[in-house]
């Protein structure tokens, strides 16, 4: 609002306290992280970087990640730094329950500017944050870290604004268009893109000319669009191990049944299930408090897929999947189906997994969990260590396939089949 009002001192006030974030570890710095201005190109120059631009003059700025799509000089990494000191205050958030849950000391420290939605001012304050090297730590989700932006100028300009001016060029019938055998105009993509150049600012030239094309691109843009990364891409560029199925799968194995260690076999089932369904179930949270903190959830997952077996489930109204965790020394039975059968909503879902560890007449109990299928009321699937040992097993057969490949859980699909059958 400020760009638009022309009020630049509003313009570098907001920008003009914010610097590279060190805190997160996600820049290009080698060695120790050593956050300069923002993008390493300093807050100021950027603020005068969007104000000055045609783009900003121009009205069609709408979304932050629009300024690395229209603006020269603003790329990733500024929109990243920008990005981050937005989220600073849930990314503490975040950090501090992950701190609590991974049992991580903390220690009181300057935060940083925090953005306050209501009073639209930057904040400062002293929070708890881990410490690292000497450096405050925030922690991000990996739900929501990635590579490249959303918004990528080739597949903007090749999809939807060429065509547009190819559909102008053979309309004017200009020198560019061609007639093929069978009588229909072509215009030659190459000569094209000379005539309209792709560059930021004639882009924008673009996007005033055709309005309605940015908006077709960015409705166009859906969650498969932009997938959160695998286990194997984050591994590749952060340089850290994969997850180490067989060890987390071990661990599970020495956990005697019985109650007094539930709260063992609890954690290491989440631990393991955690890795298994990633990148299709995340942000996890265990004890999750429902009905004002009447009921609770064992571990609770967002079905994050955009395909394969967890996104089909979505079919059957999967935006959650609860797991209940049972450490019995013999099958669960109806209470306890009925008590994950009360975990499930319209809004949360519909679909949940029983975690345990041996069904020792595994087709009653399934034919348990069909009875509660077919009665309306959901679906639960069941996995004792005898299906924990599948599911590992097809991960690490799958670790070099296709995300595609990746994201079909057979023995999931197998199981909900029992249920429907």
């Amino acid at each position: 609002m400020a760009i638009f009002n022309n009020d630049d001192s509003r313009v570098y006030e907001l920008l003009g306290r914010l610097t590279e974030p060190n805190e997160t570890h996600l820049g290009y710095s080698k060695g120790r992280s050593r956050g300069r201005g923002l993008g390493g190109v300093g807050a100021e120059r950027v603020a005068m970087m969007i104000r000055s631009s045609k783009a900003a003059k121009s009205g069609v700025l709408a979304d932050l990640e629009d300024t690395a799509l229209f603006i020269d000089g603003i790329k990733n990494d500024i929109v990243s730094d920008i990005a981050t000191h937005i989220l600073r205050g849930a990314l503490i958030g975040y950090t501090q329950k992950a701190a609590e849950y991974y049992h991580i000391p903390l220690e009181s420290q300057y935060s940083g500017a925090i953005w306050n939605p209501d009073s639209c001012e930057w904040e400062f304050d002293y929070v708890d944050l881990p410490r690292v090297d000497d450096e405050p730590l925030l922690l991000i989700p990996k739900s929501i870290v990635r590579f490249e932006l959303t918004l990528d100028q080739n597949k903007y300009y090749n999809g939807f604004l060429a065509p547009l001016h190819e559909a102008a060029e053979i309309d004017a019938r200009s020198n560019l268009v061609s007639i093929l055998k069978n009588g229909t105009p072509r215009v030659n993509r190459e000569k094209l893109r000379e005539k309209y150049p792709v560059s930021k600012s004639a882009i924008v030239e673009y996007t005033q000319q055709f309005p309605e094309a940015l908006d077709r691109y960015k409705t166009s843009i859906s969650y498969r669009s932009s997938p959160v990364l695998t286990h194997e891409q984050l591994a590749q560029r952060l340089d850290v191990p994969t997850p180490d199925y067989d060890s987390l799968l071990a661990r599970i194995k020495r956990i005697p049944p019985g109650k007094g260690a539930a709260h063992i076999y609890h954690s290491a089932a989440e631990e393991l299930m955690t890795a298994l369904f990633y990148p299709h179930l995340g942000n996890m949270r265990k004890e999750r408090e429902i009905h004002e903190g009447r009921k609770r959830i064992d571990i609770c997952y967002d079905n994050l897929s955009n395909m394969g077996t967890f996104f089909w489930l979505t079919r059957h109204k999967a935006a959650e999947i609860p797991v209940e965790c049972k450490n019995y020394r013999k099958d669960p039975k109806n209470p306890e189906l009925d008590q994950i059968a009360n975990r499930f909503s319209i809004h949360r879902g519909r679909v949940g997994i029983i975690a345990c560890r041996k069904l020792y007449d595994k087709a009653l109990f399934i034919q348990r969990c069909r009875d509660t299928a077919l009665d309306g009321n959901g679906y639960v699937l069941p996995l004792d260590d005898a299906d924990f040992e599948v599911l590992v097993e097809e991960r690490k057969k799958k670790k070099d396939e296709s995300y595609r490949n990746q994201s079909i859980y057979e023995l999931i699909r197998e199981r909900f089949d029992a249920l429907v059958a």
